[in-house]
């Protein structure tokens, strides 16, 4: 059975908001419409019952006396209605409204000689027609009441949902990466004046912002900082190793060093991604010859597979460095066989290890984390997606269904 769902505005606050002043408006217009109409009812047929009474005992004064009774008064009218007539037989008074020839009437009867009615009819029309506008006037100034109410609701609600709907945009921006983005409500600015919930909520989202990219800037700063001032000792050290008798001592000795080189160009690196001030060496390369080259270069046993070739305008340096990362992940962590597939501007990088972490797949790479036991520091998918985004590219990380970690980098 499909199940029918809502469009998406009818679950928005001010539709919400709408329905909610709707109903209550209306439910409040119906009690107050009820009071009045019940009241101005009760009064206009208890003036007329009042009337009514008092004409039955001047005609029943007259019947005993034995005067002419006035017209609208008589005994056993074929038109009373049934009710009061039984009721007047039984040797009690009463009143009731009913149509005598199409004109609303309200009778009043009382016991007669013989067991007969006495009765007299006065013209209930003008109450009628007064209790009929007055119902008239209670829809329409229900109806205008309800509008204007729902107008100025709407108009209210809407400013409030404008406001969160602004609040919600900028936190988006800043999860998005932009920092910079705030969203300065101008209740805020303002100390004097009252803030309401949205304001607080705009001011608490300002300030984690603005605490976020402080820390953001200290840790860049410090990594920039670090990198830099290992960069000096590390060639002094990478220098004096290759001065080293040869030996296994000596070979562990520069293999530490170039693992610290790396590390630190890798930081450096990273810390010019932070700064966002990368700029890109244009030209046009074709995908096939690029990946290629990007194979030899890591000196690993990766298949290259060309289904469509293309030639794309980019950065040479950062896309072999993007693929280069990509495939040494591959071979570092996973297992072979490890291809690269070149589908036009779609480059895939799959091996068939364990696949990626959970973590990375769901938020992308994490500097300085892995898991599993996992040799690295993380850096190398870390500078892939930033050179990516400096690519203007997209890159994706997933796990296929039959084992083994993909990587999909889609150019523009």
């Amino acid at each position: 059975m499909t199940r029918l769902g809502l469009p998406q505005w009818a679950g928005t606050l001010a539709v919400k908001a709408a329905v909610f002043i709707t109903v209550m408006c209306c439910a409040l217009a119906a009690m107050l419409g009820v009071l009045v109409h019940v009241s101005v009812t009760n009064q206009t047929v208890g003036q007329a019952r009042d009337l009514a009474l008092s004409r039955l005992s001047d005609a029943t004064k007259a019947y005993e006396a034995g005067d002419t009774l006035l017209p609208g008064t008589g005994v056993d009218p074929p038109e009373l209605p049934d009710d009061l007539r039984r009721l007047a037989r039984s040797g009690s008074r009463g009143t009731m409204v009913s149509d005598r020839h199409g004109r609303p009437t309200m009778w009043a009867a009382g016991p007669a000689d013989r067991g007969r009615a006495l009765a007299v009819e006065v013209d209930y029309s003008q109450q009628s027609r007064t209790i009929a506008g007055l119902d008239r006037a209670i829809l329409w100034s229900s109806g205008l009441a309800i509008g204007v109410t729902l107008l100025v609701g709407a108009f209210a609600v809407t400013r409030v949902t404008r406001r969160l709907q602004a609040t919600a945009q900028v936190a988006r921006r800043i999860s998005a990466g932009d920092l910079d983005a705030r969203v300065d409500d101008p209740r805020t600015k303002d100390p004097t004046h009252p803030q309401d919930e949205v304001a607080a909520v705009a001011a608490a989202l300002d300030s984690m912002a603005a605490s976020l990219q402080g820390k953001l800037l200290s840790e860049q700063r410090f990594t920039a900082d670090v990198a830099h001032e290992l960069r000096t000792p590390l060639t002094g050290l990478h220098a004096a190793a290759e001065l080293l008798p040869p030996g296994r001592p000596t070979e562990l000795v520069q293999d530490r060093v170039a693992a610290l080189r790396t590390l630190t160009e890798d930081l450096l690196e990273i810390s010019r991604l932070d700064t966002g001030r990368e700029r890109l060496e244009v030209d046009a390369e074709g995908l096939a010859a690029l990946a290629e080259r990007v194979v030899r270069a890591s000196g690993t046993d990766t298949a290259v597979v060309v289904l469509r070739d293309a030639r794309v305008e980019t950065d040479r340096r950062r896309l072999e460095r993007v693929l280069g990362n990509l495939v040494a992940n591959a071979h570092k962590h996973g297992r072979p066989p490890v291809s690269l597939t070149v589908d036009g501007p779609v480059v895939t990088v799959r091996d068939h290890g364990d696949g990626y972490p959970d973590y990375l797949v769901e938020h992308g790479p994490q500097r300085f984390r892995t898991e599993g036991g996992a040799k690295g520091h993380g850096l190398g998918l870390t500078i892939a997606v930033g050179q990516a985004e400096v690519l203007s590219a997209r890159l994706t990380f997933a796990n296929a269904a039959d084992g083994g970690a993909v990587a999909v980098l889609t150019l523009g």
